[in-house]
């Protein structure tokens, strides 16, 4: 029986790697359906059958809060930095600091952060540097589920902010790096069991081969850190 799961976007590719991996290695088979991470709480949130779901870890602590995730399955899978990008062959900025980003930012005519933790993060960034409202009329929101990436390649954003897992792969953008280790803003993607699923086992077997050593390369291939 194949287990069904749901995830954010930031880690549809590195599930895509990791899921088959899992099986030849003997695991459990699973499909995960990767959707924007609002949405894909609410749907959890909302009752919806899943074996397991992957998301930022405050959406899974409010699974467990609301008893929708088995809290003692709740695992840690990866750290995921927030890196930037412009149309090929823009004009590349200085982003080496934190002066150089926000001044970066000011400059853009156009662009983007994702609508999840690290676009809330960089929208509490933009409020500290008092720039908050600059920036909000400039600012090209993707619908959730729309990468970043995608905007910057078609020029509606000028500059992006989004999960280097998410940056990565996508053509028509030049991938400027992470940001700087001052205002670098890391989420961490957890995983956990559905309640109510009828393969527990299962679902914990696969959570614990996300979690191990031999899930590492992939990770960092994607852009991540295994957590």
């Amino acid at each position: 029986m194949t287990l069904s799961g749901i995830s954010s976007m930031a880690t549809r590719l590195l599930l895509a790697e990791l899921t088959p991996l899992c099986l030849a290695q003997g695991g459990p088979a699973a499909h995960i359906e990767s959707v924007g991470g609002v949405d894909a709480a609410k749907r959890v949130m909302a009752g919806e059958a899943f074996d397991v779901v992957i998301l930022a870890s405050d959406a899974i602590a409010k699974l467990a809060a609301a008893g929708r995730v088995l809290q003692d399955s709740v695992t840690d899978l990866v750290h995921s930095g927030v890196a930037v990008a412009v149309p090929a062959g823009a004009a590349r900025p200085d982003l080496g600091s934190e002066a150089a980003v926000r001044a970066a930012v000011l400059a853009a005519p156009t662009l983007g952060y994702s609508t999840g933790p690290s676009g809330v993060a960089l929208a509490k960034l933009f409020e500290r540097w008092g720039i908050a409202q600059d920036v909000a009329a400039r600012l090209v929101t993707p619908p959730p589920g729309v990468p970043v990436g995608s905007l910057v390649a078609s020029g509606q954003i000028a500059l992006g902010f989004q999960q280097l897992s998410e940056l990565l792969h996508v053509p028509g953008i030049d991938l400027l790096g992470p940001l700087p280790a001052e205002i670098q803003i890391t989420t961490t993607f957890t995983g956990a069991v559905v309640a109510g699923s009828p393969r527990e086992a299962q679902a914990r077997a696969l959570l614990a081969f996300l979690a191990s050593p031999a899930a590492a390369d992939a990770k960092r291939r994607q852009g991540m850190d295994p957590a």
